[in-house]
């Protein structure tokens, strides 16, 4: 059950995440908190003779002025869709908003972020990459590109036996419950044998939960998985995208695995993830 969000608010004219974080909420009847960051300034290591106070005191009132902005539109929008919700401005530096966004999320049910746009700034990415292994929740990663809000006709589960999907599947079942169809979906370098069905078993779990499952086993030769299953995301219209998180954290450093990592940058629907 999710009656508790939180998402970080996108610090851009256009927000999907918040926006999308919306309309979760509404569909859930969930609380929501939007946060906004107010990131310190970030001053080189290589600069010579010290940078200007009035410089960096200006850097900061800027930053101060995106978050707030960020939480007005937030706001606004939140009262037009009818939900409860409240507001927050953090300030933090990139590095310690990653591990404040990950805490604060332990006590809600689920935490939405955005992807960062590729020409923009990476702090966004460092704080979205530290609450899937900070939080202990699933995390909704939203595209850059999303226009929509939540929609969940068709919901792709990615499957491959591992304790990471087992658990995002059962962090999905919110989402797979108000599903019209779930497609179980394991990549493969090879095909499989004809008398061979994998994620049956997953499959009839699912179903014994009164979900409409199909399964589906797609084969990547090449082994580029992350085109693999986002060609077939396009190709059978899903919705949302189901994954495990892989990745390690290594000396505060967050490491994710090539997948999760391809998935992160070029995904073109919502993918809830959970490590």
């Amino acid at each position: 059950m999710i009656k508790d969000i939180v998402v970080n608010l996108g610090l851009g004219e256009r927000d999907p995440a918040g926006d999308f974080a919306i309309s979760v909420a509404d569909a859930f009847e969930a609380h929501l908190l939007g946060v906004a960051f107010s990131y310190d300034p970030i001053i080189p290591g290589t600069v010579m003779g010290g940078i200007p106070p009035e410089f960096i005191e200006s850097q900061r009132r800027e930053s101060e002025k995106k978050a707030r902005d960020a939480i007005a539109r937030f706001e606004q929008a939140a009262k037009r869709a009818g939900v409860s919700y409240e507001a927050r401005s953090v300030n933090a530096s990139i590095g310690g908003a990653a591990e404040r966004l990950g805490h604060l999320a332990r006590r809600f049910d689920l935490a939405i972020v955005g992807q960062p746009e590729r020409d923009r700034a990476a702090a966004a990415e460092v704080v979205d990459e530290g609450v899937l292994f900070e939080s202990g929740r699933p995390v909704i990663f939203v595209p850059y590109i999303q226009k929509a809000g939540l929609k969940l006709d068709r919901v792709m589960v990615c499957w491959d036996g591992s304790r990471a999907a087992t658990r995002a599947v059962a962090d999905a079942f919110p989402f797979l419950e108000k599903a019209k169809q779930v497609e179980i979906v394991m990549v493969a370098s090879k095909a499989g044998k004809s008398d061979e069905v994998p994620g049956a078993d997953l499959g009839q779990h699912l179903a014994r939960h009164g979900l409409k499952v199909d399964v589906k086993r797609i084969t990547s030769p090449d082994i580029d998985v992350t085109s693999t299953i986002l060609s077939y995301a396009a190709d059978s219209s899903a919705d949302m995208i189901v994954m495990g998180g892989y990745g390690h954290s290594r000396l505060r450093e967050f490491i994710l695995g090539g997948t999760t990592r391809g998935i992160f940058e070029t995904m073109t629907v919502p993918v809830l993830m959970s490590h």
